[in-house]
Formats: C-alpha cells, structure tokens, sequence
C-alpha cells in the first residue's frame, strides 16, 4: 500500500505548479488532503467527496472537465494505485480574470493615450470589447472577428500592421494570456494629422491687402507704410499682442510684393504638435516613418516655393527644429525627413511672435542667429489700446460686416456706447472688439437702427465705476413711464368721483395727503385752485 507520506509534500509543488487546487482522495473520491496554490493545506476540505475523483476511482480512468467555479479554469482527475490525485488550475484562470477585469478598465483610457480603439479579444480573435478614442464603447464591433488578432492568438506573438479602416494608422494586437489580448490602432491621431494638413492647404493664398487694414490713426498709418516699403525683404518679423491682426498683415505684405501671384502658406507653431511639425514644414520621404504615405509628402516650405511662407508663433517653436529651420534659410534649400537629397527653394519667411524674442535669446529658449536671420525688418503692431482713434472706424467696418451676414440694417453705434468701447483698455485687441460687435449686432433687434450700450456684453458695461449714461437713461425712462402710469390713474379715478380727491384717494389705496402730494409733484391742473375745497368733501 502506498504511504501518503511518500506523496504529501509533492502534493504542495503540483498545486504550486498546476496554480489551483490539488487533492489527493480515496477511490470514493473522499478528500484526505487538499492544498490551495500557495502550497498551504485546506483542512475543512477533508472528508468532502469530490466528484470528478469519485469517478476516476470508479472507472480507472484519467477524468478531465471544466470547472463549475472560475471560467475557463480546468480540473482533472489520475487514478493512481488505491488512491485518486485531482486538481484545477482555478487560481490562474482567477488571476487572469482579474487581469481582464483590470484591462477592461482601463480600456478607455488606453485608447485616449493611444489616439484610437482599443480592443479586448479572446482566443479566436473575437472582439470582447471596444473603446473608441473618446472613451465611448463601440458595442457595434463586439463580436466581430480579426484575422490579425486570431493570428496573435495562435502564435502568441504580437502583430504588427496597417489598418483597414483608416490609411496610414498602426494597429498592434498583443496576446496578454493563452484566453484573451489587447489591440489598439492611432486612428484618430492618424485622421487628426491629415486635417492639419488639409487646413495647411487651405491658406495657400492670401486674400488681404494693405487696404483691407482699418485704421487711420497716426500708429496703423506708419505700420502701413513700413510694410509698403518693406515688401521685398527677404525676411520679416511681426511683433505684436493677440488679436493685433498678425496674419492679417503677413498676408498684406505677401500681396504687396512681387510673390503675390505666387504661394502664401501660413503655418502656426503652436497650434502644431511638436512631433509632426517638421514632417509638416519640410514633408517626408515615403517610409519615413510608421504611418508615412508610400509616395512621400512636400511639406509647407516646398507648397510656399516662390511665394511666401508665415511661421505664426515662431516663438513656440523647438530648439532641434529652430536649428533645421536656420539651415533651411542660410542653404535655401530643404530636405524632406527620411531623405538625403536637397531641393532647392526661393521662399521669403515671414514670421510672427507676441512674446519678446530676444528675452528669449538670453534667456536661452530661442537661437539668436535664428533671431538674427527671420529679423531682417521688424515690425510692429499697435495693440489697440494704443490707437483708440480708430475704433469708430473699426465698430463701422464691423457693423456693416455683420449687416451683411446677420441680414440687418444697424446704421451706426450710439455715443454713449462708443464711449464705453473708447474707454475699455481692449487686452483681446481688435479680434476682441470684433466679438463684441457681432455680439452686439446678435442682441440688437432687426428693426433697431443702432448698437446702443446695453446691447454690448455685461463686462463692458461693469468696467466704469459709475453706471454708463446709456444705463442712466434707461432709468429716467422707466421713472418717466411710472409717473405717466400714475398721472393716467389719477385722472381717470377724479373723473370716476367728480373730481372728489377724497373718494379718488379711498379709490386709489392712498391717504388724501398722498394724492395732493401727486397732484402737486405731475404739476396736475387744479392741483392748488381746488385744495381748500376738495379736502372739505
């Protein structure tokens, strides 16, 4: 007969190894004893029959099922000599549940990271679950199959490949167990670059000219006249606050200059990921990278070849890439990511910042010889705090702007409302006061002929100590429209009395002495003459 002290501590290292349960019972499948993974014995087990072992010990035969506890774990049961050893691999498939468990959680926000979906599927390469890039679960995918992920299954390996739904975006699958993986793709990302690239196409042209500038202040005229004079430069630098109307200026001096029948391309700096902008300013070669078309991409220097490229926001630009961008503009010529061969170009660079550049020089953020090269001409733009005088004329190019487009027929804008503007310090500048004027041309009733101060947005109306004129005499009209009401209700309860003040007061709900108070403040007729009398009746 077999001593169960030849078997009992190997019992420890099969559970450990198997990571579930294992027993060791009589052929009536009764449990002697029985071990937990971690190797330690379950003693209010012993004594239970367990089923699966029953039969073994019935039949002689190795017995092997599916476990009525965890999914997908799986038991079994050896015959051996007089006795029956069974076990499960429970606290592996346990572990593994909870990791699937853990992964759907945190499935939404793989997929924002990403850029794209993220997937759960199990061993047939069946989608469990899908998240798209707003965290939003896609239940029309669950249940679809992928080859490729079936394949990572099979071979647990990871695959890597192009996705079917969107050209140019990655999409991996990994096996994370033998029963289930993780798939993403950067879709999203993928579609969100070429939208940036179609709105870099969009501004191939400029369509403002020094013309299209309000402004006859003595500041606007000289920073017109500056640009007219320096149109041909080869390289400017527009300084000015937000809303100054940088580009607007940029794309001026483009049509002031001999290029203006050629390519204007405006890129911003800051609006760009820091990742894609110098495949964006200087394109790719195809295979660049994961993702790159076959064919290549011409980047916004090349699209600009002959014309003229605007860098808004040169700031915000990288040192690496600052460094490429000098060597663009000293060779005049570029070289697309991934390639080795130089194309020549003949563009003029015109360059924008709202913040000092040369703080930024010492201060180390920003290459002086790159400052030095964009600098050939620098070039101003008043905030407009500093040329208020041309807000009349600004308010009147944007009423008849908005006319248009609102279909309404405003004519002017009140004085006591351009006092306001006159008055406020304009942080937004002119793209600020354009919004209050198309916010103003919304509140103004189609039939109305003029922006008055209540029509303009609150902050404006808060920003004087004092309550605005406008405000004033919204008031007085109100107190006018009170006295003509109490004038009416007067007269018409004298007529109902005959002219008895004592029974129109009684009538009214005021004291006689409230009434002649009335009669003599609305400067009534019969207000003195009848008083002796009436007071008597």
């Amino acid at each position: 007969m077999l001593q169960l002290t030849e078997i009992y501590d190997k019992l420890k290292t099969i559970a450990e190894i198997c990571e579930g349960y294992v027993t060791i019972t009589d052929q009536q499948g009764m449990r002697i004893h029985t071990f937990d993974s971690s190797g330690r014995e379950l003693e209010e087990m012993k004594g239970q029959v367990y089923e699966l072992a029953r039969l073994a010990g019935e039949t002689g035969m190795i017995q092997i099922g599916k476990s009525q506890i965890a999914r997908d774990a799986q038991v079994w049961a050896i015959p051996w000599r007089e006795y029956v050893i069974a076990g499960s691999n429970f606290s592996k498939m346990e572990r593994d549940i909870k990791l699937e468990q853990s992964l759907s959680n945190a499935l939404p926000f793989i997929a924002r990271v990403v850029g794209g979906e993220a997937v759960i599927f199990n061993k047939d390469g069946m989608r469990i679950k899908s998240v798209d890039a707003s965290g939003t679960t896609n239940t029309n995918y669950v249940g679809t199959v992928s080859s490729s992920a079936k394949r990572a299954m099979d071979e647990q390996m990871p695959t890597f490949g192009q996705s079917i739904s969107t050209q140019g975006a990655l999409a991996v699958r990994v096996p994370i167990t033998k029963n289930f993986g993780l798939g993403f793709n950067n879709e999203l990302t993928v579609k969100k670059e070429k939208k940036l690239f179609e709105e870099v196409k969009k501004y191939q042209t400029a369509r403002y000219t020094l013309n299209d500038i309000v402004g006859e202040s003595e500041k606007i005229l000289k920073v017109k006249n500056i640009c007219q004079n320096a149109s041909k430069a080869s390289a400017i630098l527009l300084y000015g606050e937000t809303g100054t109307g940088k580009e607007l200026f940029a794309q001026a001096l483009h049509n002031t200059s001999d290029r203006r029948t050629k390519p204007f391309v405006a890129i911003n700096c800051g609006a760009i990921p820091a990742s894609i902008i110098e495949s964006y300013l200087f394109g790719y070669s195809g295979g660049a990278f994961t993702g790159a078309k076959k064919e290549g991409n011409i980047g916004a220097f090349e699209q600009a070849n002959h014309g003229t490229i605007f860098l808004d926001e040169i700031s915000e630009m990288p040192m690496d890439l600052q460094t490429k961008l000098l060597r663009v503009l000293q060779e005049k010529e570029v070289m697309r990511v991934g390639d080795f061969h130089p194309i020549k170009l003949d563009v003029r660079i015109i360059s924008s910042s709202n913040r000092d550049l040369m703080k930024a020089v010492n201060e180390g953020r920003f290459r002086e010889d790159l400052y030095y090269r964009i600098n050939v001409i620098e070039i101003r733009i008043p905030p407009l705090r500093e040329r208020k005088d041309d807000i009349p004329l600004l308010c009147r190019h944007f009423i008849n702007e908005f006319n248009r487009i609102l279909g309404k027929f405003v004519l002017k804008i009140d004085q006591d409302a351009l006092d306001i503007l006159m008055a406020y310090d304009w942080r937004g500048n002119v793209r600020e006061l354009k919004s209050c004027i198309e916010r103003a041309m919304n509140m103004v009733d189609v039939n109305t002929g003029s922006i008055k101060a209540i029509h303009l947005p609150s902050y404006l109306l808060e920003q004087r100590g004092d309550v605005p004129g406008a405000m004033r005499r919204q008031a007085e009209t109100l107190k006018e429209q009170v006295q003509r009401v109490e004038m009416e209700a007067i007269e018409k309860a004298l007529r109902m009395t005959g002219q008895s003040k004592k029974e129109a007061a009684e009538l009214l709900g005021i004291s006689t002495i409230t009434l002649w108070r009335k009669l003599k403040e609305y400067q009534m007729e019969g207000s003195e003459t009848e008083k002796g009398g009436a007071l008597q009746k």
